[in-house]
């Protein structure tokens, strides 16, 4: 079952944004480490001006227009051969039927054929449903990607130009790229819901397992869609999670059943 708000049994909210936490870490398995960062001594802001930031080749336009489904800054326009279903518009009350995990790094992303990704350009898996459960799965997918080496590929083509992708890009430079190692584990994301929704912007809560413990962590991010896709769209200050806290179980969630 779906709830249509803030979910029940949290344990407090993280006052400091995520960019400001001591350790990078977006991946499958992002909140687990949150959990633990949240006791230590969070780093102070202040954002850099990274080089170019204008981002990656625009969208060819479809050749049929009428399949982008509307909405968005150039509207009739999608990635050549991204085709999707855009005609269920209701908040997901379940995963879907054809979702599979896909490997990125060490983490498992979830996938469906119906909902997107349908495309894989090296760390840009993109062409995602103009649907609510569309923007989910661009949720799981450019997020997880901001972990890996190939992040600045994913920036310029999925985050939303700005001044909250260029402070995103300077947080994400300082951080470095230290690749991760070991072995893939798809233990990480338990469930989501979506908080909000229109054809313009969609804000998504992801509901990650803690390992060995009977208990979860949850963190929102707000996506827009743009160029016949969804966009991550950071805050001005390049914060890309909200609502990040520990709750004790996925009542009130979507969860991922096979």
């Amino acid at each position: 079952m779906l709830n249509s708000g803030r979910p029940q049994g949290g344990s407090g909210e993280w006052e400091q944004p995520f960019w400001q936490q001591r350790s990078w870490v977006l991946s499958a398995g992002f909140l687990l480490v949150l959990l633990v960062l949240a006791v230590f001594t969070m780093l102070g802001g202040g954002n850099g001006t990274p080089a170019d930031t204008s981002g990656g080749d625009r969208p060819a336009p479809s050749a049929d227009p009428d399949r982008d489904g509307g909405g968005g800054d150039r509207p009739g326009t999608r990635p050549a051969g991204c085709r999707t279903d855009d005609g269920d518009q209701a908040k997901p009350t379940r995963a879907p039927k054809d979702f599979t995990w896909k490997a990125d790094g060490t983490g498992l992303v979830p996938v469906s054929r119906t909902a997107g990704p349908l495309t894989f350009d090296g760390p840009v898996w993109s062409c995602f449903a103009h649907t609510p459960m569309g923007s989910v799965m661009a949720a799981h997918a450019i997020t997880d990607h901001l972990s890996y080496p190939g992040w600045r590929k994913v920036v310029d083509r999925q985050v939303v130009p700005g001044g909250g992708r260029d402070a995103l890009v300077a947080s994400r430079t300082a951080a470095g790229d230290k690749p991760t190692s070991g072995e893939t584990d798809g233990g990480g994301y338990a469930g989501f819901t979506v908080l909000s929704y229109d054809k313009e912007k969609s804000t998504v809560m992801f509901v990650v397992r803690v390992p060995g413990k009977n208990a979860y962590g949850t963190a929102s991010v707000t996506l827009r869609w743009l160029d016949g896709d969804w966009k991550l769209a950071p805050d001005a200050d390049g914060t890309v999670y909200s609502g990040m806290s520990q709750i004790s179980g996925t009542k009130g969630f979507v969860t991922w059943e096979v």
